[in-house]
């Protein structure tokens, strides 16, 4: 499962809600009494009881120990008939367990089918702990009255962690196996979508029946059904369907947003030494999605930020690393998977270092770096060092989807990766997913392979990376001789538990650079390294494989040699951030400027979000630079970002630049020109702001909510309201939240009815998308600070308004 950085790690950081690992009680591997061997499903969807009828016919056998008993997850179902061989059995059910007496005693040689009616209710299901409403439904019917005309009717399923056995009974654990087949009865105006391939199609007066059929084996977690009125986008790798499944005003931009997916499967399938496994590949976009995306078998599912236009995929398309994961997960997490959800590293991380894989192959070294740095920095940003990948002692399984199996897992593999070397961590990754193909494994089936292939013992390195907690935190000194031209660096690690690991060190004479690779394998180590004349500079973590934080002192001189002769993305940035600060300086004034020619184009927009242009006129070619950049240069992120700059003049000769930004086909540059142009010429942009069409408007909200608070214009306060929860909470960086603070304080002291509709309407939907996250909550209180700010107007509209909100909470709460 990817869940999304702007719709989860950036979210859990913004309402600081973190899971605490304070339970000591082991989390083992749910116990197999009995094997899942078919599961075939009958259903029929009840859109207005938001229910689904359905018969199941579940074949097992005992794993090992003969039982006359059996245990199936069945939550708030109404179960109507338990027989086998038309033989009624006697059984009972409560909110989370169906309970069935067998006929005999079965022995783990014998197979049998029991055959269930039951009625699924999903928006009855309770948590186990609290035994109140779940926001975990696992099965989720959108708009399902029709009435919203802005949104579709749509159902969908999310299954993981345990979400499936709300919409049929099944052994809900991720150490089962199950082929399937599944009848889904619909209305003839919807599609459907679900696991292997569709066999036939039954008419039936307004309704059909579709009959999908997967014969391969996996986990009841992964199982899928997707309905409603979709546009299916053909392609093709090699003889398998490959479908993207999106709303009609998507279709045109399908192939945009998912095209590049028959090269992944070539490209994984390559890289694995092992052919893409299934029978079919689709991916379905979907409304009011509960997380980012989800690697259900042959059938993924992506929350509605997947789409996306021309304007917006001009700069770059935001699913690409989510569709690279969900595909990975094919191999790691489908075809093997984690015994248990302590070992959902190996599902997870495997799936974060695909996104580096791809973006390596695809788009080269300046690109992917800045992915890595991105990945490892997310994780230190996020806290969580005192958590280790493998856990046995979570207190919810959710807490395992985190920062930790994402981030630190995919960054842990790649230190695997270069210290194995890429032959032998890839033969790996074959020998371990032909092993366990339609199987489980744990953590210690990984070492034994790599073990195995590689004849070394990893022991250490697994206890360290995946039962360990942390990543070193180094200090680094040097000590120079220059009698006997030497120099020693110091590597001092701060953190309570000392690591070993490889590191990369490399020696400026000039701009030559020697690499010494050393093995670090105590608390306070040092390494002498020769030199011919005084080094330039002494770069350490060179290559920039190890996870780890690094204190040293240099000098401005320091970084700007290291802005301009560092080979890693991540080293010249750190060294862009330190020289803008000493900007009263010519050398790093000019060394910012000469940044904004960095290969990275994300160094180049730190260079034009950093430079200094206070005194203009002293400034002349700096600023020629930025018209350049804002006109030609070959990434429209960064003319975007020239223009964000050249608007900070407030100078009325950039006025030809931001009018000709207005006709570019990129959503980012069309912004940043309007919000620019608005401080040049207030009326002017005033107007082009108000002549945008209602789909761009949309995807403009941010900039245009800038422009339409600073000018107090309160008649689009209902197309402000639309954005301000996503603004405050799930988007942007800190300009962009205090903007959408703004906005929520003029909004809820506001006398606009369908304003305060809009935005309750819009927390409402968050809110419930991320109850599992304790978002409502943050909601709720947003909401009673809406309530007495309009208790304390005067607003006409006052007593309408606080209904409409106490109405809200009420739901939320529920």
């Amino acid at each position: 499962m990817k869940i999304q950085k702007s719709l989860l790690y950036i979210f859990l950081f913004i309402v600081s809600f973190s899971f605490a690992q304070n339970s000591t009680d082991y989390k083992a591997e749910r116990e197999k009494i009995h094997d899942l061997v078919h599961t075939k499903l009958k259903v029929d969807l009840n859109f207005n009881k938001k229910e689904l009828n359905g018969e199941a016919w579940i074949t097992l056998k005992p794993h090992f120990y003969s039982t006359n008993k059996l245990v199936l997850d069945a939550k708030a179902m109404v179960i109507k008939q338990v027989t086998l061989n038309n033989q009624k059995l006697n059984f009972t059910n409560d909110d989370f367990y169906l309970n069935i007496d067998l006929p005999k005693t079965y022995t783990k040689d014998e197979e049998f089918t029991v055959y269930i009616a039951y009625t699924a209710r999903p928006e009855k299901v309770k948590d186990k702990v609290t035994n109140i409403i779940s926001a975990s439904k696992g099965l989720y019917y959108i708009n399902a009255n029709g009435v919203d005309r802005n949104k579709p009717t749509q159902v969908w399923t999310q299954g993981e962690t345990e979400g499936s056995s709300c919409w049929f009974p099944t052994i809900d654990a991720p150490n089962q196996k199950t082929s399937q087949e599944i009848y889904i009865t619909v209305p003839n105006k919807y599609k459907t979508l679900s696991n292997g391939l569709l066999i036939n199609q039954t008419k039936n007066g307004n309704n059909r029946t579709d009959y999908w059929k997967f014969d391969k084996k996996h986990a009841p977690y992964l199982f899928f059904l997707g309905v409603g009125e979709f546009e299916i986008i053909e392609d093709t790798y090699k003889n398998i369907p490959v479908n993207y499944y999106v709303e009609k005003e998507y279709a045109p931009f399908a192939k945009e947003i998912f095209g590049n997916t028959p090269e992944m499967i070539q490209f994984f399938s390559d890289k694995l030494g092992v052919e893409f496994p299934w029978s079919k590949y689709s991916q379905i976009v979907v409304r009011d999605y509960v997380s980012g995306a989800m690697e259900n078998t042959t059938a993924v599912v992506h929350g509605e930020q997947a789409y996306q236009t021309a304007g917006q995929l001009i700069d770059e398309n935001k699913q690409e690393n989510t569709i690279a994961h969900e595909l990975f997960h094919h191999w790691f997490g489908d075809l093997v998977t984690s015994e248990s959800w302590s070992n959902l590293a190996l599902n997870e991380s495997f799936a974060n270092y695909s996104e580096y894989l791809w973006r390596a192959h695809k788009y080269g070294k300046e690109d992917v770096e800045m992915y890595q740095f991105e990945n490892a920095n997310l994780y230190f940003e996020g806290q969580n060092s005192d958590k280790s990948l493998i856990r046995y002692n979570y207190d919810d399984k959710e807490d395992m989807f985190d920062l930790v199996s994402y981030n630190k897992g995919g960054a842990i593999l790649h230190m695997l990766r270069n210290y194995v070397g890429d032959e032998a961590f890839f033969a790996s990754l074959k020998a371990y997913l032909t092993r366990y193909k339609y199987q489980t494994a744990e953590a210690h089936q990984l070492r034994l392979v790599f073990e195995e292939i590689t004849g070394k013992d990893l022991n250490w390195f697994f206890n360290q990376w995946f039962f360990g907690k942390g990543h070193p935190d180094i200090e680094i000194s040097y000590d120079y001789n220059l009698i006997r031209k030497t120099v020693t660096v110091n590597i001092l690690q701060q953190q309570a538990e000392t690591f070993q690991f490889p590191f990369a060190i490399d020696v400026f004479e000039g701009t030559k650079r020697t690499r010494h690779n050393v093995f670090v394998d105590g608390n306070d180590a040092s390494f002498t390294f020769p030199f011919n004349k005084q080094p330039t500079l002494i770069q350490v973590n060179a290559d920039g494989v190890l996870l780890c934080e690094i204190n040293e002192n240099k000098v401005l001189s320091d970084y700007i040699f290291q802005l301009k002769n560092a080979q890693l993305f991540a080293h010249r940035r750190e060294a862009l951030l330190e020289v803008a600060k000493k900007q009263e300086e010519k050398n790093a004034f000019n060394a910012v400027v000469e940044a904004m020619d960095d290969p990275a184009y994300k160094i180049r927009i730190l260079a034009l979000e950093n430079v200094d242009l206070i005194n203009k006129s002293s400034k002349k070619n700096a600023i020629e630079k930025i018209k350049q950049l804002a006109t030609s240069d070959p990434k429209t992120l960064v003319q975007a970002s020239a223009i964000e700059t050249l608007g900070k003049l407030i100078d009325p000769e950039m006025k030809p630049i931001l009018l000709n930004a207005l006709e570019s086909k990129s959503y980012a540059v069309l912004g940043k020109a309007l919000v620019a142009l608005y401080y040049v010429d207030k009326p002017l942009a005033f107007k082009k702001s108000k002549e945008l069409p209602d789909e761009v408007r949309k995807i403009l909200a941010t900039p245009l909510t800038q422009i339409f608070i600073e000018s107090n214009d309160d008649t689009e306060l209902p197309f402000i309201a639309k954005s301000v929860v996503s603004g405050m909470f799930l988007f942007g960086d800190d300009t962009t939240k205090a903007l959408y603070q703004r906005a929520f304080k003029k909004i809820s002291k506001s006398n606009d009815t369908e304003a305060i509709q809009n935005l309750v309407l819009d927390m409402v939907v968050k809110g419930n998308q991320y109850k599992s996250f304790n978002f409502d909550k943050v909601v709720i209180n947003l909401m009673r600070t809406m309530v007495q700010d309009q208790e304390k107007s005067t607003n006409s509209n006052k007593v309408k308004n606080v209904a409409i909100i106490k109405e809200s909470m009420a739901k939320l709460i529920q």
